[in-house]
């Protein structure tokens, strides 16, 4: 069950970190089958990343990160499908942006448990001390980073003028 859950969780994760890039290459702007993908894509790793939580390894702690950050993963990108539908490029691509920075919140993820991995000997911290602090560290970095980055004059410029091209 529990493996099946994960090649059910990481495959469409996979993909839809695979079709992201052509979603923003200006060769693919006016191809709509990869944005098609992506919505649904990512409803299913949401969907599935709420049902591993019941499995997480740090307890609540993960379990928290986890269903705090797949909201908004989820929300960001119901949005941008929500602009989307609405033919409103630049929105749907400030909300697009900010899902995917969320949902590369676990890559961020893996190397700060590395490093919790690495200093266990010193620090005696077992996996299921750790795993919720690292979950919760790499999401926020993401998130936190993205949202600045969204903020500033640059990704306004950039987003406006690519969404002309959508």
């Amino acid at each position: 069950m529990h493996a099946g859950l994960t090649l059910a969780h990481i495959l469409p994760a996979l993909a839809f970190v695979m079709l992201t890039p052509l979603v923003f290459v200006r060769r693919f702007a006016h191809a709509v089958w990869p944005e098609r993908l992506l919505f649904p894509l990512g409803a299913i790793v949401g969907g599935t990343a709420y049902a591993m939580s019941v499995y997480s390894v740090g307890g609540w702690v993960e379990r928290s990160a986890v269903l705090i950050f797949n909201t908004l993963f989820l929300v960001s990108l119901a949005q941008a499908y929500r602009y989307s539908r609405q033919a409103k490029h630049a929105l749907k691509l400030r909300w697009l942006v900010l899902a995917i920075g969320i949902l590369l919140g676990i890559a961020t993820t893996r190397p700060v448990m590395g490093f919790f991995f690495a200093t266990s000997r010193l620090t005696h911290l077992e996996p299921q001390q750790f795993f919720g602090i690292a979950f919760w560290v790499g999401f926020s970095i993401n998130t936190v980073a993205v949202g600045l980055w969204l903020r500033s004059e640059r990704a306004k410029s950039l987003l406006e003028s690519w969404a002309q091209y959508s």
